[in-house]
């Protein structure tokens, strides 16, 4: 079990992309969570099993258009425990 935190800029707000993120991670039986900052980036942290995430993060990273990512940086974090589900915050 692994969990990251990734903040994604570009045209990432306004288009669905958290949406988007939410259901790319309930698919995949992931937890945690997304929203949107106030500087125009979107933030969230997933967590999983470890391929199963890396597979996440990699088609986040690929949302199409309206959304268009511009920059995705990621730290692995602690383990969460007792987490859900994946929300939108």
């Amino acid at each position: 079990m692994i969990r990251y935190e990734a903040i994604i800029s570009g045209r990432v707000q306004g288009v669905g992309f958290r949406v988007f993120t939410q259901a790319q991670a309930v698919e995949r039986s992931l937890t945690g969570w997304v929203k949107n900052e106030a500087n125009g980036d979107v933030h969230l942290e997933v967590q999983g099993e470890e391929a199963t995430v890396y597979r996440f993060l990699d088609r986040v990273k690929q949302a199409q258009f309206p959304a268009k990512v511009d920059s995705f940086q990621t730290t692995k974090l602690d383990t969460v425990e007792n987490e859900k589900d994946f929300k939108i915050k």
